[in-house]
């Protein structure tokens, strides 16, 4: 089973971009608490279609997020031929809580 469930704010505003099928990708890194040790952890995650464009168009930076999904793998070679991997979660973002520097009275909106 491959499926990861987290919270945690967004560290900077979403960026939202083409995939090669013409799909829409939303790209989000989030700070999760006590990840290890008590530490904070930042996690990548990348959110599809619809509700990938959803999220680009509401969130930013500080926005407390939910997300749920499953861990994904990524390797490359970098241009001195060291390989690098990367693990990031794609899924599904619930939006939570406005950052605390928002509008007063803004409510949380579901993707």
């Amino acid at each position: 089973m491959n499926r990861t469930q987290l919270t945690g704010r967004l560290t900077s505003d979403p960026t939202l971009r083409g995939s090669a099928n013409g799909t829409s990708v939303c790209n989000l890194r989030i700070a999760v608490e006590n990840m290890a040790r008590g530490e904070t952890g930042f996690i990548d995650v990348a959110v599809f279609g619809n509700p990938g464009e959803a999220a680009a168009r509401v969130l930013s930076k500080g926005w407390l997020v939910a997300v749920d999904g499953r861990l994904d793998q990524h390797s490359w070679e970098t241009d001195d031929a060291q390989k690098r991997s990367a693990i990031s979660v794609v899924g599904n973002v619930e939006f939570l809580a406005a950052p605390r520097s928002a509008t007063a009275g803004q409510e949380p909106v579901a993707a």
